[in-house]
């Protein structure tokens, strides 16, 4: 969550909007907690739930809410999820997907991309590890960073 404020410049106002787009009314001390660093006294963790209500309310931010009913969150994320949210919220196929991996040096063919957004019982899903979603955002940073200035 502190990773995508930072990408895309939200302001913690926007933040809470966003959250409540995803059907949480948080509290700015509650955000403020989530946004604090690890070692802070204040330092909270961010439970999967509201961290899936936070990226829905992205996707309706960025995308436009599908219709009146906010999506019922999951109870527990995996960063596959947190990849397909984003990618959802940003409206990516599957070659802007492959460019933002590449900026931060990393390659993969489509079939292996494609591995990552199967279904967790499906023969040929691969797990979305914690190094390949932190070189997305790396380089989602770098490309949002690059098409602000």
């Amino acid at each position: 969550m502190q990773r995508v404020q930072t990408i895309f410049g939200l302001t913690d106002e926007l933040m809470l909007s966003v959250f409540a787009q995803g059907g949480h009314e948080g509290s700015q001390s509650e955000l403020a907690s989530w946004l604090a660093s690890e070692g802070e006294p204040e330092f909270a963790l961010c439970k999967d739930e509201k961290l899936a209500r936070f990226l829905n309310g992205l996707i309706s931010h960025k995308r436009g809410a599908k219709d009146d009913t906010i999506p019922e969150p999951e109870t527990v994320l995996s960063n596959n999820m947190v990849l397909r949210k984003l990618k959802i919220a940003l409206n990516l196929q599957a070659d802007g997907l492959l460019e933002i991996l590449m900026l931060n040096e990393v390659t993969l063919s489509k079939h292996e991309l494609s591995a990552l957004f199967r279904r967790p019982d499906h023969k040929n899903y691969r797990e979305c590890l914690d190094p390949l979603l932190n070189n997305f955002l790396d380089g989602m940073e770098k490309h949002f960073r690059k098409n602000q200035t």
